[in-house]
């Protein structure tokens, strides 16, 4: 018997909204005393930013776009010019949308190929239901055109009167492309994935020859696609789905470039005619590599660009198309973070890229791939007198109990010692794949300035490794992700790094998930956990088809409706799996109309905590009224959420809420 379920039902219990006030006021009484601190705290993290700032431009079609920030506002201003230095058109003011609203999200924003129409979408409660917009960009003026119950990804065709959208079934699955025509009466259902497992999304090749839909589910893809210049007619699969077997395409001069993990765990590249693409006549272009993961291409006119990983760490491999004259771009830190820009000009020999480490802040480069020179163009300022050198970061690699190895990133102020009396802030997630690249936080600096080492564990269940890391820590192996997560916080405790009284640890989404197990698994390791939209009650969840996300994760969880899954998913979900004993200090955060994690898995996990632990440790739950999962959507709010997690932090850890 689940003697919580009842806060599953807000809609029609009385109860569930009361219930959740109360618990948001005791959270603020129990932290009352930090208010000074948390004041402090504000005011350090908002002094580091740059308030009023701006976007590096990036070339696309007449334009540079940009988008920027004010001072004292809480959204972004989305810009463009003609020329570099010449005046400024504002083509969306997010701030201005979200008057009169508690919460404010955009979509999608795509400009029209002619630069005349701007298709955007918002979204007012935290959900992800978007609704698209059209707007005028020379007079400002906006299209009757409305269009609810959108997703993500939204795709113009060549004749700038026609785009394509996504929209959400009933347990807000992606599942549905149509086609619009500007003023028209009726939109075109083009294509509907019946197959709960995929889900939709669209967008255009980086030559604007082809539009393409992107069906995917966690282990297998299909594409199809269609001439952008040809906006009523037909999709074509490129290659028919196969179980087990990912893809995903970019186009270049009638050829199509695939990336797929068929016969390559990790991935290898082949190119097909655009033609003919199932033709089986696929020429390969980068070959499966031991070791090498490939996770992204990018193709231009005359140079490929791949995004691959080895040992952990991300690189980026040019090759010239013309002379298949190949390099690298090299990095210097032990540990880092790169990803693309915006790359929207197919004929250039520029690649724009973003550089971060736990010490950098996030850099924007230029690369010039003929002359192999990099040129910075903007290093995100970190204002209040923020000096790199004072700080020093590591990658570290730690054993696991069956023999692997697990990398984790590390920063600290030079002047730490390694006696074991350091607090530490260990991160992890583990899950879908998702890598958790080191990078840059000014928001950290209050913790690093205050003793704190941080510290991320590249755990089984992303894909940091490779494609192999991520399938070792999902299904019947999930648990490698929380063996591994221990195994790393005991490997920082028996070397000198922390303690287990100054041990806090941090995850949100699945990363509550994680959060959870290893608190039932190991309390005593920790003396305080952040868990953010935690995903804990993880058996119930899985047993109900008609929640947002169950039937397509079944690949990621199992399905709990046969065995071994439900067994295996019973003996780790962190709600299934409290006991009477002493737990750490736990804060918990989440969104009451979180489509992803819904609000009543963290109420429900912590309602039957707080009956049954043995200690008298914190234990606070903290519901966002009006928002989802990703927190507040307003800058400033979304900082004061940070201060109320280090403040947390700094009382439980250090013992002190003093605002110094």
């Amino acid at each position: 018997m689940d003697d919580y379920y009842w806060l599953r039902d807000k809609d029609t219990d009385p109860d569930v909204l009361p219930y959740l006030e109360e618990e948001n006021r005791y959270a603020e009484e129990e932290m009352s005393a930090t208010l000074d601190l948390q004041s402090t705290l504000y005011t350090e993290m908002l002094g580091r930013i740059q308030e009023t700032d701006e976007d590096v431009p990036y070339p696309r079609g007449g334009h540079f776009y940009y988008s920027r920030t004010e001072r004292g506002r809480p959204y972004s201003i989305y810009c463009r010019k003609k020329s570099l230095d010449g005046p400024e058109e504002v083509i969306l003011d997010q701030n201005q949308l979200a008057e009169g609203q508690t919460y404010l999200a955009l979509g999608n924003i795509a400009v029209s190929p002619d630069e005349q129409l701007l298709a955007y979408s918002t979204n007012t409660d935290g959900n992800e239901t978007y609704t698209i917009r059209v707007k005028h960009l020379r007079t400002g003026g906006l299209s009757v055109d409305e269009i609810p119950n959108t997703y993500y990804s939204l795709a113009w065709a060549n004749d700038n009167q026609t785009f394509f959208y996504v929209t959400l079934d009933a347990a807000k699955r992606p599942y549905r492309i149509w086609r619009h025509q500007l003023g028209g009466k009726e939109d075109t259902l083009v294509y509907e994935e019946t197959d709960e497992r995929f889900e939709l999304s669209l967008k255009r090749t980086r030559d604007n020859a082809f539009i393409l839909i992107e069906s995917e589910s966690k282990v297998t893809s299909e594409v199809r696609f269609l001439r952008a210049d040809e906006p009523l007619g037909d999709f074509q699969v490129i290659w028919p789905r196969r179980h087990n077997v990912l893809y995903d395409v970019e186009a270049h001069e009638d050829q199509l470039y695939i990336r797929t993990n068929e016969s390559a765990i990790d991935f290898r590249l082949v190119r097909v005619p655009a033609s003919n693409p199932a033709s089986g006549e696929a020429k390969a272009i980068l070959p499966a590599r031991v070791g090498i993961f490939l996770e992204e291409a990018i193709v231009f006119k005359n140079y490929l660009v791949v995004f691959e990983r080895e040992q952990g760490l991300p690189k980026i491999l040019i090759q010239d198309l013309r002379t298949d004259e190949r390099h690298y771009v090299s990095f210097d830190e032990a540990a880092y973070s790169i990803h693309p820009g915006v790359n929207a000009v197919y004929d250039t020999e520029v690649l724009r890229f973003h550089y971060s480490s736990l010490v950098t802040p996030s850099s924007v480069y230029d690369y010039n791939m003929s002359t192999r020179t990099r040129e910075l163009k903007k290093q995100q300022p970190v204002l209040g007198g923020y000096d790199p050198t004072q700080y020093e970061s590591e990658r570290i690699y730690v054993p696991a109990r069956d023999g692997a190895r697990i990398p984790v990133s590390l920063v600290r102020r030079r002047n730490s010692v390694g006696d074991g009396s350091s607090p530490l802030l260990l991160y992890g997630y583990g899950s879908y794949g998702i890598n958790i690249d080191p990078t840059f936080n000014s928001q950290r600096v209050s913790l690093l300035d205050r003793g704190f080492t941080y510290a991320i564990a590249h755990i089984r269940g992303g894909a940091e490794m490779g494609r192999g890391w991520y399938e070792d820590g999902k299904l019947l192996k999930k648990k490698n992700t929380f063996t591994d997560f221990i195994d790393v916080a005991q490997f920082l405790v028996d070397n000198g790094y922390t303690s287990p009284e100054k041990l806090a640890i941090q995850g949100g989404s699945a990363g509550g998930l994680l959060m959870g197990a290893v608190v039932n698994m190991r309390p005593d390791l920790f003396q305080s956990v952040v868990a953010q939209v935690p995903f804990v009650d993880v058996l119930t969840t899985d047993l109900d088809p008609t929640l947002p996300l169950t039937i397509g994760e079944y690949e990621e969880w199992g399905n709990a409706n046969e065995q071994p899954y439900y067994d295996y998913i019973k003996s780790y979900s962190p709600y299934d799996n409290l006991e009477r004993k002493d737990y750490p200090n736990i804060l918990v955060m989440t969104g009451l109309n979180d489509p992803r994690v819904s609000y009543w898995e963290p109420a429900k996990w912590t309602a039957k905590l707080r009956a049954m632990k043995t200690d008298r440790n914190l234990l606070l739950l903290k519901t966002s009224m009006n928002a989802g999962h990703g927190g507040a959507s307003d800058r400033y709010e979304k900082l004061r959420e940070t201060t109320f997690i280090y403040a947390f932090l700094l009382r439980t850890i250090l013992r002190d809420v003093s605002p110094s």
